[in-house]
C-alpha cells in the first residue's frame, strides 16, 4: 500500500487501488475571467493533456475527481455546457472514472456519460480510502478509513521576501484527524485517520493563503475546523519539499 504525491503536479496515485485522484477542475471558469475583462483560450484541452499525461506515467486504471468539476454556481455556463461532455467522453473509454459532487457542480449529474461513478458530497470509500469534496461533512463510513482525501479549500501558501515581493505556491496538507471528536460526533471508534488535502487542479485558480490569519482560524471545510490540530497540519510543496508545520508560519 502507498499514496504518494505525483511529483510537481497537483495530483495522488494510490497504488493498492490503481487510482489517480485530483479534485477542482473548475471547467467553464475561463466565462467568469472573460465578463472581468481577462480573455484567455478554453483550458479544455491543455487539461486533458496534462490528466492523459498523468494516466500514462501512473498507468491508472481509475480516476477519481473530487468535486467542483465545474465552476458557475448557480446554474450552468455555455463552456461547461460545451465542454463538460466532451472532456468525459475523451476519457471515459481510456480509465473508470468516478466523480464527488463539490459545492460547484449542480447540474454536473445532468452533462455526464451514464457510465460515469456519481456520489454526493458525502463521498465514497474504497477500502481504508475515503473521499470526499470538503464543503459538507462527509458520511460517516469515512470516518472509519485509515486515509480521508478532500480538495475544495486550493491550499496555497504565501510567501513574502524582504522587499515585499510576494509569491505564492500550491501545497499538500497532510493532517491526523482527532479520534475524541470523531468519537463524540459520529459515534464510532476510529483508528488513526490521516487527512490529505489536495491543491487545485486548474493552474488558474486562486488559492487560500493559509498562513494568513484569518484563514489559518478557520478553514472552509468543515472536518478541518472541529477534528484537527491547525497548529500540526504538514505543509508540502508539490515536488514534495517538506515546509514544516502550519504553526511555522505565523
Amino acid at each position: 500500500m502507498a499514496i504518494r504525491f505525483v511529483f510537481n503536479e497537483p495530483a495522488l496515485y494510490i497504488d493498492d487501488i490503481d487510482a489517480l485522484v485530483i479534485g477542482d477542475l473548475h471547467i467553464g471558469f475561463e466565462y467568469e475571467l472573460g465578463k472581468s475583462g481577462i480573455n484567455i483560450p478554453a483550458q479544455i484541452r491543455e487539461m486533458l493533456k496534462k490528466i492523459d499525461k498523468l494516466l500514462k506515467q501512473t498507468k491508472a486504471k481509475h480516476l477519481i475527481i473530487l468535486g467542483d468539476v465545474k465552476h458557475q454556481v448557480p446554474g450552468v455556463n455555455y463552456l461547461e455546457e460545451r465542454d463538460i461532455p466532451k472532456f468525459f467522453d475523451s476519457l471515459k473509454d481510456k480509465v473508470k472514472i468516478s466523480v464527488c459532487l463539490g459545492n460547484h457542480d449542480t447540474f454536473l449529474k445532468d452533462m455526464l456519460p451514464e457510465d460515469i461513478e456519481v456520489y454526493d458530497s458525502k463521498g465514497f470509500k474504497i477500502k481504508i480510502y475515503g473521499f470526499f469534496h470538503g464543503h459538507a461533512w462527509p458520511k460517516k463510513e469515512l470516518l472509519e478509513s485509515r486515509y480521508v482525501i478532500t480538495s475544495h479549500i486550493h491550499p496555497t501558501l504565501l510567501f513574502v521576501d524582504k522587499l515585499g515581493h510576494r509569491i505564492i505556491e500550491p501545497v499538500w496538507i497532510k493532517c491526523i484527524l482527532n479520534k475524541e471528536k470523531i468519537e463524540e460526533k459520529f459515534n464510532v471508534k476510529p483508528r488513526r485517520i490521516e487527512l490529505l488535502v489536495m491543491p487545485a487542479f486548474n493552474k488558474l485558480l486562486s488559492g487560500s493563503n493559509i498562513n494568513v490569519s484569518k484563514i489559518k482560524k478557520e478553514f472552509i471545510n468543515p472536518v478541518m475546523n472541529e477534528m484537527i490540530d491547525k497548529d500540526k497540519c504538514e505543509l508540502y510543496l508539490l515536488d514534495g519539499t517538506f515546509l514544516g508545520r502550519l504553526k511555522d508560519f505565523d
